[in-house]
């Protein structure tokens, strides 16, 4: 069932506390994997959750990836202080593009150290923004600093997950690290089209009408 390899997304700068709730209530009553909040409702999520199955995942240097490493790193602390369990950060392109290879590689290796194995890293890419070339060597550096996961998107760029970009991060990964597909699976044949080319996690604020069958026109 792909209920369970949903991380249940709620994102968006202006999402009320109400909105929380109902993510939680969703979760649990679909059996999600995770939600996936910003680091201000970890917290509560988390209170929300509590002996549940239900995971509590947060994204660090969101959207742009381009924080510091040191706040990154404290971001990750103070998330899973508060009770996350996965962090998906947001590479440094710029600094890819730029071809400083060891900074990327060290901006990762940052939060997956911050984590002192608490908590999965999924490390978002930006598929939309990066060559094929840079897509592979973003996925190189991501499994070299320690990562679980390479993550397509944060779904606030230009584009969001393909199935070429998924087939090509789990080629570059191999079949012991996590791909999540994320931005734009809106309905379950994308679902399951990013898992039949290698997702082993989808993002989506899509969630419900996702196991139900039926198409959202959420941007997630």
């Amino acid at each position: 069932m792909i209920a369970n390899m949903i991380d249940h997304t709620a994102l968006k700068p202006d999402t009320p506390k109400k909105a929380i709730e109902t993510l939680c209530e969703e979760a649990k009553a679909n059996g999600f994997y995770s939600v996936c909040v910003n680091p201000t409702w970890v917290a509560y999520a988390a209170e929300l959750l509590k002996g549940t199955d239900v995971d509590v995942c947060t994204v660090i240097g969101f959207p742009l990836g381009a924080s510091t490493s040191e706040v990154k790193a404290f971001e990750t602390e103070d998330a899973i202080n508060n009770g996350a369990t996965e962090i998906d950060m947001v590479l440094n392109v710029g600094k890819l593009k730029s071809g400083e290879i060891e900074a990327v590689k060290d901006d990762i290796q940052a939060v997956v150290d911050a984590t002192k194995g608490q908590a999965l890293v999924k490390v978002i890419i930006e598929t939309c923004l990066l060559s094929d070339e840079e897509k592979v060597t973003a996925c190189e550096l991501a499994v070299a600093a320690g990562a679980n996961y390479v993550k397509t998107s944060t779904g606030f760029s230009t584009g969001g997950a393909t199935i070429e970009d998924i087939a090509l991060m789990r080629k570059t990964v191999g079949p012991n690290i996590g791909v999540k597909a994320s931005g734009g699976v809106r309905d379950a044949k994308t679902a399951q089209a990013m898992v039949k080319a290698g997702a082993s996690r989808i993002g989506a604020s899509a969630s419900v009408a996702i196991v139900n069958g039926e198409e959202s026109q959420s941007d997630y």
